[in-house]
């Protein structure tokens, strides 16, 4: 997993793997993969739960008891709930989307798929989304998935990630770069 040079990064590889590991072996794999892209939608649409995991200001027992509450609401597996009542038992929810994320790439890459994350500056149509998936598909020689998020600071084009690969063919990039080769030709 890339990242890992980060305290936090190190803890989440060891969280991501040790939860992976057991998902495989419970036959779980793609169950607990769901819950945590729940959970994480969850983390990025709620402010007051990104402050949640990460304020020291909450003590053990209130982390724990809100998360339990959410992941009952949530419905997830039973898998899914102990793991993430351990890491709040643990004070790690801090990491806990890394953790996520860690666990979905571990995922990815043990089924050998390759993630494409393209951020465009406004929603792309269908028609648009098959063409990107084929020149994308052909880049990686495979199938990819590919994530689209929207991102109007772009201004217009698309930012697209592939691994360590990043192509920035964003208007914004492109500015960007001109200002910096202009103040170089100053």
């Amino acid at each position: 997993m890339a990242g890992e040079d980060s305290p936090v990064g190190g803890l989440a590889e060891r969280y991501a793997t040790a939860l992976i590991d057991l998902a495989d072996q419970a036959k779980k794999l793609d169950a607990v993969a769901e819950d945590l892209r729940g959970i994480k939608g969850l983390i990025e649409e709620s402010e007051d739960l990104r402050t949640m995991l990460r304020s020291p200001l909450y003590d053990r027992d209130e982390q724990r008891d809100a998360m339990g509450a959410i992941l009952e609401k949530a419905g997830v597996d039973d898998l899914t709930r102990r793991f993430i009542l351990v890491v709040a038992d643990n004070r790690r929810l801090f990491a806990l989307p890394r953790m996520i994320d860690g666990y979905l790439e571990e995922l990815a890459r043990r089924r050998g798929e390759v993630t494409a994350q393209v951020t465009s500056a406004r929603k792309l149509d269908k028609e648009q989304l098959k063409t990107l998936q084929q020149a994308i598909d052909k880049v990686v020689s495979g199938k990819a998935k590919v994530e689209v998020k929207v991102d109007p600071a772009l201004l217009g084009g698309l930012v697209v990630r592939v691994g360590s690969r990043m192509i920035d063919g964003s208007i914004k990039g492109k500015l960007d770069r001109l200002q910096v080769a202009m103040k170089g030709a100053q």
